[in-house]
């Protein structure tokens, strides 16, 4: 066999490979997101959500027996971190939207079309627990 036929042999056994293998990403990816999304719905210890709580700097007033002194000059401070941690957040969950979004964008193509309407379902899916959640949220703010 020449040096072209093997690899377009071996080509030919990547592709199916390769698809699998951007399949699974894409799989995991939407999973990992969707999981991470249900995570921060979750109640945390004692039934508090860390959102809002600045990732639990709240709760350290009372495991720390603060005295009201004390309360008094660390709830600036945690006042302060609050926007700063969900300012993180945010861009963090921006950033991961868009890396997300771009490598759907690029797997797309590679699907068959019953495979894009399963993907088309998991992103449907994904959006409605996302409503859900911001719903869930600003009636808890209410």
């Amino acid at each position: 066999m020449s040096f072209k036929g093997a690899k377009g042999a071996l080509e030919k056994q990547m592709k199916p490979t390769m698809k699998r293998n951007l399949l699974a990403i894409a799989a995991a990816g939407a999973i990992a997101l969707g999981g991470f999304v249900v995570v921060q719905a979750q109640p945390g210890p004692g039934g508090r959500h860390w959102h809002g709580h600045a990732f639990g700097l709240r709760g350290i007033t009372e495991k720390l027996d603060l005295t009201a002194d004390q309360q008094t000059k660390v709830q600036p401070i945690l006042d302060a971190a609050k926007p700063q941690i969900a300012a993180i957040h945010q861009e963090a969950m921006q950033k991961m939207h868009t890396v997300m979004n771009d490598s759907l964008s690029q797997i797309r193509p590679l699907l068959n079309a019953d495979q894009q309407r399963k993907l088309d379902a998991i992103e449907k899916a994904h959006q409605e627990m996302l409503n859900a959640k911001k719903q869930l949220h600003d009636a808890l703010e209410d």
